[in-house]
């Protein structure tokens, strides 16, 4: 039983330390997939018709700026 829990730690401690670098790896290769998808002009696989689009601010030019020159 002894045998069992020192394995048992060993395995917990190598998951604690392995767990954000494998995170980082999942990570990275979701981002390299939606770069590639980008290139190719294709949209995301997720979005739907209804999603919300982004919002266009347009700037309106102010004739008289609100600082005396």
């Amino acid at each position: 039983m002894n045998l069992f829990l020192d394995y048992l730690t060993v395995t917990a401690l190598f998951a604690l330390v392995a767990l954000p670098a494998a995170l980082g790896l999942i990570r990275d290769r979701h981002i390299d997939r939606q770069l590639r998808d980008a290139e190719r002009g294709e949209a995301a696989r997720t979005e739907t018709e209804s999603a919300a689009r982004p919002y266009k601010v347009t700037r309106r030019s102010y004739p008289k700026g609100w600082a005396k020159a």
